[in-house]
């Protein structure tokens, strides 16, 4: 039994199935956008750490908001993102 032959996907198929895995990825990432969102709200509503609280004393609260939500997102972005790569990874190794 030698090594099998690496997997070649036909440029048809490939340009087939182009556009609906873009949709998964794009749904995925902003499933994890919005899940990264929810936990940073989550952790200011629950004031974990006195966030919550220096957000609210901030004198831009706006921003100091935004400097603790934009970073969770980016996380949960990349994290749906790549969980949503994983059926594609496994599809293509058989």
């Amino acid at each position: 039994m030698g090594p099998k032959p690496p997997f070649r996907i036909m440029p048809e198929a490939a340009s087939r199935d182009h556009r609906p895995v873009l949709r998964h990825l794009v749904m995925t990432a902003l499933s994890g956008v919005l899940a990264g969102a929810i936990a940073a709200g989550a952790l200011m509503m629950l004031d974990v750490g006195s966030v919550g609280t220096l957000v609210a004393r901030s004198t831009d609260p706006l921003r100091a908001a935004a400097t603790v939500v934009v970073p969770f997102a980016l996380i949960g972005a990349a994290a749906g993102a790549a969980i949503g790569l994983l059926p594609y990874l496994r599809k293509l190794r058989r």
